[in-house]
């Protein structure tokens, strides 16, 4: 299994907006992706923004590739989330899981 993680920042004002729009329209969509297995949106209070890092889990390359395309490293931040988001960033970063308990 792979873990992909991606970092983004909201205002405090917006961050309400962006957590819905990750668990009310991303997470719904990547369910219907054959090979996305699960998901977590950490979130924590930075100074006057609240950062959110978005941990997803996915069976294969392929099933990664589905998703983001043919740069898997390349962050995808559809233009809902971009007007939402104060800072984020462009790329992403996997990694094998290991373990998991």
């Amino acid at each position: 299994m792979i873990a992909r993680i991606w970092r983004g920042q909201a205002s405090r004002e917006n961050a309400p907006a962006y957590l819905q729009h990750v668990t009310g329209k991303v997470l719904p969509e990547l369910r219907e992706i054959r090979g996305f297995r699960a998901a977590s949106v950490l979130r924590r209070d930075v100074g006057h923004r609240v950062e959110f890092i978005v941990i997803t889990h996915w069976e294969s390359w392929e099933a990664i590739r589905a998703f983001a395309g043919a740069e898997p490293d390349n962050a995808v931040v559809e233009p809902a989330a971009r007007a939402i988001l104060a800072d984020f960033d462009d790329q992403v970063s996997h990694f094998e899981v290991a373990y998991e308990g």
